[in-house]
C-alpha cells in the first residue's frame, strides 16, 4: 500500500542524512519534496499543509544533539509527526461494557462489511476467547444474509437464524435479545450499504442505532477509494456518530492517502486494517509501526507477532532439538519454506525488517520471488522419504524423475540441493559444541548490544508492551535507525545497498541478521 510513498520519502530523507550540516534552505527544499510526495499519495491538502508546517517549525528550531547528525534529526521529526498524524497510540475494539456488547458495522456497498464482520468475529473468538453472534441486517442485497451465515459456518461463529420479511430494525432487536439469551459476549450487526450516501440509508442507520444501542459503531471503508473515503467518514460521523474506522484492502496497490488522512480529518481512530482475503488477515492499526514501515525502518514487533501466530510451537521445538544435534534434512527445509510463506513470503518479511524494504525490488529482479518457494516445495514433495532424509542418494536418473514430477529441471534441483547443503552446514555450526553453539553466542551478543543481559527473551510468550520496549531497545542499539543499517551488513546507509555481507544459502546475496558468520573455506 505505502510502497511508492516509502520510496519517495526514503530518497528525500536519505539525501538529508548524508550531509554534515543543514541550512534552513535545505530543510525547506526537502519539505517541498515531502509535500509533493504526500499529495501524490492522495493525502488531503489541509493535512499535508499542517504536517509540513509542524515539521518545519520543529526542524528549523531544533536543538541538534551532539550524537545525531542534523539530517537524522529531521528524519526523527518527520517520523514523530507521521505517528501523530496517524493517531499517536493504537486503539483496539472497546469491549468494556455489559454483555452482550453490540458492535454495529456501517459503510457503503462493496467496501467489505460482511467479510470484515466475520473477520472481527473470528479475531474476537480466537484471540480473546469471546462468544460472538453475528447478524445480517441487509435485506436488500441478494443472498447477503446467506453470505454471512456461510462465513459464520466457515469460522465456527454463531449467526442469527434468517427469518424472511423482517425489517432491519426488527432483526437488530432480535439479535440483541438472542445474544442475551444465548450468553454471547459480543453481537456484531452487519448493516446494509448503498452505492452512495442517501437520506433513507441514514434514517435506517439511525433507527438501528436507537433499537440496538451499539457500544461500537465501526465504519468500514475501502482504502483504495482515496479522498472520497474521508468525505464518507465525515458524513457517517455527522449523522450516526462512528467510534472508529476499519480500512479494507490495505494489501492493494493504492497510494495510501486515505489511511494517512482519515484520522487527521475525522479525529476517529483507525482500529483495524484488512491485509488480505483470508479470515485471519485482519490486523490492529498501530500508528508507530505503520510510520516505521513508511520510513523504511522496518517493523520488528509485527514480524515477531506474526511469527508467534504462524509458527507451530511443537515443530519449532523439534527443529531446535535437531539443530542442537546439527541435523537438517529436506523435510526440515520444506517446513522452513512453508513457515516463510505463512508469514507473508520473502516480500512480507523483508518489508518488516529494518533497512531492508528496498531489497524487495532487487530480489524480485533476481527471480527470488515467493513463487520460488512453491517450486522448491514441489521439488521436495516429488522425492521419496528416503531421498528427503538422505539427499546423497540423488543421482542423475532420480533427478530426472523428480524434475518430471515437479515440473522443473535438473538445474532447479541442483540449486535446491546446494541451498540445503549450505543450510545444513550452518546448522552444524550453530548447534556445534563449545560455548553452547554459535546461535547461542550470536543471540547472546545481540542481546548484550540491546542491554538485555541474560540473553534473548522467549518471544512466543512475550507481552505486546514488552515487544514495543524491545523494538525501542533495538533502535537505541542501532538496529533499525534510518540510515543506520544492520549489524553485519557493513553499516551501509539504509541497510543494504548491494547484496554484500555474509551469504544467504541459495540466494547468492546478503543474509540479514546473522552477523559474523565465518566464511566457508
Amino acid at each position: 500500500m505505502f510502497e511508492n510513498l516509502q520510496d519517495r520519502l526514503g530518497s528525500i530523507l536519505n539525501g538529508l542524512t548524508g550531509r554534515g550540516a543543514l541550512s534552513e534552505a535545505d530543510v525547506s527544499a526537502a519539505l517541498r519534496e515531502v509535500r509533493r510526495a504526500l499529495l501524490e499519495a492522495d493525502v488531503a491538502l489541509d493535512v499535508v499543509r499542517s504536517f509540513t508546517d509542524r515539521v518545519r517549525e520543529k526542524a528549523v528550531g531544533a536543538e541538534i544533539l551532539k550524537s545525531i547528525k542534523p539530517g537524522q534529526m529531521v528524519v526523527k521529526i518527520v517520523h514523530d509527526e507521521l505517528i501523530e498524524m496517524l493517531g499517536g497510540e493504537g486503539v483496539g475494539i472497546d469491549l468494556h461494557a455489559a454483555a452482550p456488547v453490540v458492535v454495529m458495522m456501517v459503510g457503503l456497498q462493496g467496501s467489505g462489511k460482511t467479510t470484515t464482520s466475520a473477520k472481527i468475529a473470528h479475531r474476537l473468538s480466537t484471540r480473546e476467547k469471546k462468544k460472538v453472534l453475528m447478524a445480517s441486517l441487509d435485506t436488500r442485497r441478494p443472498a447477503a444474509q446467506e453470505q454471512l451465515r456461510q462465513l459464520g459456518a466457515q469460522a465456527n461463529i454463531d449467526t442469527l437464524p434468517i427469518i424472511s420479511g423482517q425489517s432491519p430494525t426488527d432483526i437488530a432487536a432480535r439479535a440483541v435479545q438472542a445474544a442475551r439469551l444465548g450468553g454471547h459476549d459480543v453481537v456484531i450487526l452487519d448493516t446494509a450499504g448503498r452505492t452512495h450516501i442517501d437520506e433513507p440509508l441514514m434514517v435506517e442507520m439511525a433507527d438501528i442505532k436507537k433499537r440496538s444501542n451499539p457500544h461500537e459503531i465501526l465504519l468500514v471503508a475501502d482504502s483504495l477509494t482515496g479522498q472520497d473515503a474521508v468525505n464518507l467518514a465525515r458524513s457517517f460521523d455527522e449523522r450516526v456518530g462512528i467510534t472508529g474506522l476499519v480500512l479494507t484492502r490495505m494489501d492493494g496497490d493504492g497510494r495510501g492517502g486515505a489511511a494517512l488522512s482519515m484520522r487527521a480529518v475525522t479525529g476517529k481512530p483507525i482500529k483495524l486494517i484488512g491485509v488480505g482475503e483470508k479470515m485471519n488477515e485482519l490486523e490492529e492499526f498501530h500508528p508507530r509501526r505503520i510510520a516505521d514501515r513508511i520510513l523504511g525502518m522496518g517493523d520488528i514487533v509485527s514480524l515477531v507477532e506474526r511469527a508467534a501466530e504462524n509458527i507451530d510451537a511443537e515443530k519449532a521445538a523439534a527443529m531446535a532439538a535437531k539443530m542442537a544435534k546439527g541435523k537438517f534434512d529436506l523435510d526440515d527445509l520444506a517446513d522452513q519454506l512453508r513457515q516463510m510463506q505463512k508469514m507473508g513470503g520473502m516480500g512480507g518479511i523483508m518489508g518488516m525488517m529494518p533497512g531492508m524494504a528496498g531489497m524487495k525490488d532487487k530480489m524480485a529482479a533476481a527471480g527470488l520471488d515467493d513463487k520460488l518457494f512453491g517450486r522448491q516445495i514441489a521439488i521436495i514433495q516429488s522425492m521419496t522419504k528416503a531421498e528427503r532424509t538422505n539427499p546423497d542418494l540423488l543421482k542423475h536418473s532420480r533427478k530426472k524423475r523428480i524434475a518430471a514430477g515437479s515440473g522443473t529441471d535438473a538445474a532447479a534441483i541442483n540449486k535446491l540441493l546446494k541451498m540445503h547443503r549450505q543450510m545444513a552446514d550452518m546448522m552444524k555450526m550453530m548447534g556445534g559444541k563449545g560455548k553452547g553453539g554459535m546461535m547461542k553466542q550470536m543471540m547472546g551478543g545481540l542481546a548484550g548490544k540491546m542491554g538485555l543481559g541474560g540473553g534473548m527473551p522467549d518471544l512466543s510468550n512475550i507481552d505486546p508492551r514488552q515487544l514495543e520496549a524491545l523494538q525501542k531497545q533495538a533502535e537505541a542499539a542501532g538496529l533499525g535507525k534510518p540510515g543506520g543499517g544492520m549489524p553485519g551488513l557493513g553499516g551501509l546507509p539504509g541497510g543494504l545497498s548491494g547484496l554484500g555481507g555474509a551469504k544467504l544459502p541459495g540466494l547468492g546475496g546478503g543474509f540479514p541478521g546473522l552477523p559474523g558468520l565465518p566464511k566457508k573455506k
